[in-house]
């Protein structure tokens, strides 16, 4: 896809992309959020050959702060009204046109930020109207992989992945996550 190769930042929902969308609430209110470590793994794959990672979310969680930490993802930003004006933000603040960011997105809420994207994307699992409007959906749905998926696209447009595959075997880098 040649939209890939231009990509710098991949920009992600939280809810629906890096998980399954599901909510689990307690009897005191405390929550809890499942992510898979495919997905994990992909971030780190990113940030390691220089796709930047952001992660956007509507809601508020120390959950997401705490797996953003896991991974070293430090653009992460929580009780997001407007993610289209933060896309456009976190273009001007790397330098970047927003042909080169992607967003990966599931919900309505997205749509804004998915139009301006210069490759936009959605999980399996993502409503139908942001299917219809995005550039690639992912085979894999949202918690299940989508993340990963989408990078490995971008990387292997960039030519990298073949090179990151050889340095894990080679290197012994197993570190999950």
């Amino acid at each position: 896809m040649a939209k890939s190769e231009k990509i710098k930042l991949l920009a992600l929902d939280v809810d629906g992309v890096l998980t399954d969308g599901g909510l689990f609430i307690g009897a005191e209110g405390e929550s809890a959020k499942k992510f898979h470590a495919q997905d994990g793994m992909g971030i780190t794959c990113a940030l390691r050959n220089g796709l930047l990672i952001a992660l956007i979310t509507g809601r508020q969680s120390k959950i997401v702060a705490s797996r953003a930490a896991e991974l070293n993802v430090t653009e992460v930003y929580q009780g997001v009204k407007n993610k289209a004006q933060l896309l456009t933000t976190l273009a001007e603040k790397h330098g970047l046109t927003l042909e080169e960011v992607a967003y990966m997105g599931d919900d309505l809420n997205d749509l804004p930020a998915l139009v301006l994207a210069g490759l936009s994307c959605a999980p399996q699992n993502a409503v139908k109207e942001v299917k219809e409007r995005v550039h690639y959906i992912a085979a894999a749905s949202g918690g299940n992989g989508a993340v990963r998926e989408i990078i490995e696209v971008i990387l292997r447009a960039r030519g990298l992945w073949k090179q990151i595959v050889a340095d894990y075997i080679k290197e012994g880098q197993g570190d999950s996550q």
